[in-house]
C-alpha cells in the first residue's frame, strides 16, 4: 500500500467528517506519522480487528468498521436469502466510540437487507457469542479490545457456530472486505430508519436471563457456596461484567458481595488502572484494600469485555496474592473433575482443551484423572474448533478448556471463553475449598504436592510501529531458521516449529510432521520437559514468550524459571 497515496485518498474523500479531516490535516508533513496510519490496513489476527483509535487504514474508526462490515454483509449476500434471513447479532463495550461502531455495523448491514439483532447496552463478550448460538444467527459481530489499553477499540467477527471466524474463513473475508473500497464501496442506512425497517432489532434483558440460566446450569454445588458463608470481592475493571457477575453470584448464594465502587463504573478510559487487564495484579489495589477492610476469602475480576477472569486470595501470610491464568485453570480443572465425579455426571470420554503455550500441568492432571488433553493454537476460536470437530465424529465432549491468559470455559453453548462462567465457578470452587478450612492458595500448594511442583512464566516484548512489526518478523525468521541448541544453561533436546509443522529431535536430527501447523511459533524444549515458546502476539505488537518448567521442589522450579527469563531478554538485545 502506497501510504502517501492513501493519505491523499483519505484528505481528499468528502465522506470524511470536518472533525476527522482535522485530525488527519494535522498529520501533514509527518512521513513517520503518516506511514504509521496507512503504511496497511488493520487486519483479522486471533482476535478479529484490534487497533489503536484515529483516522486512517492503521486505526480503528468508524470507516474501518463499515468496511469491515461490508465485506462480512457482501459475504452473507453470496450465500443466499436464507443466510441472510437469519441475521446477525451485535454487542460492544464500554470503550470509545464502542456504542457507534456497534451501530455503524448494524446500518450497513441493514443497507444490505440482512438484520441486525443489536444489543441496547454494554454486554460481556461471552453473551453475544451465546446470542449468535440462541438467536440461531449467520454471524455476530462485538465491537472490543478486550484488556487493550484504552486507546485501543477493535471488531471480533464471529459465525454461526458461535465461535470468532477460523482462519480459514477470516482470510476468505478479509479477502472480500479487501475488494470494498472503504468510502464509495460501503451502503448503510441511519439507524433510526434501519429500526423503523424491522432490519435493526434491539435485544437485552431476555438474552440476558435465558444467558444466566445457562450460567447457573454450568454449577454443580451452589449448596457449598451457602454452607460457607463466602464474602467475595468483584471487580468489573469498568468493564461489561458490572450487572450480569454479580447477579449470577448472588443467585449463587453469595453471603456477601461488595463491588468495588469505582471500577463498578463503566468508563472507556479506565481511569482507576494503568491497564485493564485483570491479569495484572496492579489493578486489583482498591479491591485488596476492601478485602482486607472486610476479611474476604476471594476476590475475582473481569476485564472489559468480560471474557477473561483473574482471581485474587489469601495466602498462608494472610497477605492477598494473584493466582495466575495457568494456575487458576489448573485448579479450576480439579474442581471440574471432582465435583463431575461426585455428581456422577463425568461424559464417557470427557475431554481437556488448552493452547499449546498452556501449562503442561494440566495435561498431567487430566492424564492421572484419565482424561484426555488435547492443545490448540493459541484463540479461543481454536478451542471451539475443537469442540465442534468432538461432536461431527463424537470421540469426546469437552468439559473444560482454557488458555493461561485467563481465559475458561466449561460449557458448550457458549464458544469463547467466558468470565462470567469462570467468575461463578471460582466462587463456588473457593466455597468447597473453604468449607475445608483452605484457600485457593493452600488449594494450589495441594496440587503441586500431588502432581509436581509447575512454574509458568509469559513475558511480553513491546515493538510498536512499522519498524517494531519487522523486527518481530525478522527475529521468528531467524529463529526458525537457526534454534538456539540451548535455553541458559538447558541443552535443547526437541524443536517443535508450529509454522512448518515439524517435531525435530535436536540430538539425533530425526524429524516427524505435527497435527498442528502453520502458526508462527516455535517452541524448545529441554531434556526434563520444560518448554521455551516464542511468537508474535496476534493482537498487539508483541512477542510474547511463554516459560514453562517443573521440578521436585518450588526452589529448582524458581531458579529454572529465572534462567529461561533472562535467556528471552538476552533474544530481544
Amino acid at each position: 500500500m502506497n501510504y502517501q497515496a492513501e493519505y491523499e485518498k483519505w484528505l481528499a474523500s468528502p465522506a470524511l467528517s470536518p472533525e476527522h479531516r482535522a485530525e488527519l490535516e494535522a498529520a501533514a508533513g509527518n512521513d513517520a506519522e503518516i506511514r504509521d496510519r496507512f503504511y496497511a490496513p488493520l487486519a483479522f489476527g486471533t482476535a478479529g480487528l484490534r487497533g489503536i483509535l484515529g483516522m486512517g487504514t492503521n486505526r480503528m474508526n468508524i470507516y474501518v468498521v463499515r468496511q469491515a462490515t461490508q465485506g462480512i454483509a457482501n459475504h452473507i449476500c453470496s450465500l443466499g436469502e436464507d443466510e441472510k434471513k437469519r441475521g446477525v447479532a451485535i454487542a460492544y463495550d464500554p470503550r470509545h466510540h464502542s456504542r457507534e461502531f456497534a451501530e455503524g455495523a448494524a446500518c450497513v448491514l441493514a443497507a444490505a437487507g440482512i438484520t441486525a439483532y443489536i444489543f441496547d447496552d454494554i454486554r460481556p463478550t461471552p453473551e453475544l457469542s451465546f446470542a449468535v448460538r440462541y438467536l440461531n444467527c449467520i454471524a455476530g459481530i462485538n465491537i472490543t479490545a478486550s484488556h487493550n489499553p484504552a486507546q485501543y477499540n477493535g471488531y471480533k467477527a464471529y459465525w454461526s457456530d458461535g465461535a470468532q471466524l477460523p482462519t480459514a474463513q477470516s482470510d476468505k473475508i478479509s479477502a472480500i472486505i479487501d475488494t470494498v473500497d472503504i468510502f464509495t464501496g460501503v451502503k448503510y442506512v441511519s439507524f433510526e430508519d434501519g429500526v423503523a425497517s424491522g432490519l435493526i432489532r434491539v435485544i437485552g434483558r431476555e438474552i440476558d436471563d435465558i444467558y444466566l440460566d445457562y450460567v447457573m446450569g454450568l454449577l454443580y454445588d451452589t449448596e457449598s457456596v451457602k454452607e460457607a458463608d463466602l464474602t467475595v470481592v468483584f471487580s468489573p475493571f469498568h468493564g461489561a461484567g458490572y450487572k450480569l457477575v454479580p447477579e449470577v453470584l448472588k443467585r449463587m448464594g453469595v453471603a456477601k458481595l461488595i463491588c468495588e465502587p469505582r471500577q463498578s463504573i463503566p468508563d472507556g478510559a479506565f481511569p482507576t488502572v494503568v491497564s485493564p487487564n485483570p491479569g495484572d495484579i496492579e489493578g486489583f489495589a482498591d479491591s485488596i484494600e476492601l478485602a482486607k477492610e472486610n476479611d474476604a476469602d476471594v476476590i475475582v475480576g473481569t476485564d472489559p469485555d468480560a471474557d477473561r477472569l483473574a482471581a485474587v486470595a489469601r495466602d498462608s501470610d494472610g497477605e492477598f496474592r494473584a493466582i495466575s491464568g495457568n494456575q487458576l485453570g489448573c485448579l479450576l480443572l480439579e474442581h471440574v473433575i471432582n465435583v463431575r465425579r461426585e455428581k456422577g455426571i463425568m461424559p464417557e470420554h470427557p475431554a481437556v482443551i488448552k493452547s499449546i503455550v498452556s501449562t503442561d500441568m494440566a495435561r498431567v492432571i487430566a492424564n492421572a484423572n484419565g482424561i484426555e488433553c488435547f492443545d490448540v493454537f493459541t484463540g479461543f476460536k481454536n478451542i471451539a474448533e475443537k469442540i465442534a470437530s468432538f461432536e461431527q465424529d463424537g470421540s469426546h465432549e469437552m468439559i473444560f478448556g482454557f488458555e493461561e491468559s485467563n481465559g475458561y470455559m466449561s460449557g458448550t453453548r457458549c464458544r469463547d471463553k467466558d468470565g462470567v462462567n469462570a467468575a461463578s465457578l471460582t466462587v463456588e470452587m473457593a466455597a468447597r475449598y473453604k468449607k475445608r478450612g483452605m484457600t485457593l492458595h493452600d488449594g494450589l500448594r495441594e496440587l503441586y504436592e500431588k502432581y509436581g511442583c509447575y512454574r509458568e512464566l509469559t513475558m511480553g516484548f513491546v515493538m510498536p510501529g512499522v519498524d517494531g512489526l519487522e523486527k518481530m518478523k525478522a527475529l521468528m525468521a531467524s529463529l526458525h531458521a537457526e534454534p538456539p541448541k540451548a535455553v541458559g544453561a538447558y541443552e535443547v533436546t526437541e524443536i517443535i516449529d508450529y509454522l512448518s509443522g515439524v517435531h525435530t529431535d535436536a540430538r539425533t536430527g530425526e524429524s516427524e510432521k505435527l497435527a498442528l501447523s502453520g502458526s508462527d511459533v516455535l517452541c524448545l524444549r529441554t531434556k526434563d520437559g520444560d518448554s521455551f515458546v516464542i511468537r508474535p502476539s496476534g493482537t498487539e505488537p508483541k512477542i510474547r514468550c511463554y516459560i514453562m518448567t517443573a521440578a521436585a521442589d518450588a526452589r529448582s522450579a524458581d531458579e529454572k524459571t529465572a534462567q529461561f527469563a533472562a535467556f528471552a531478554k538476552e533474544l530481544m538485545v
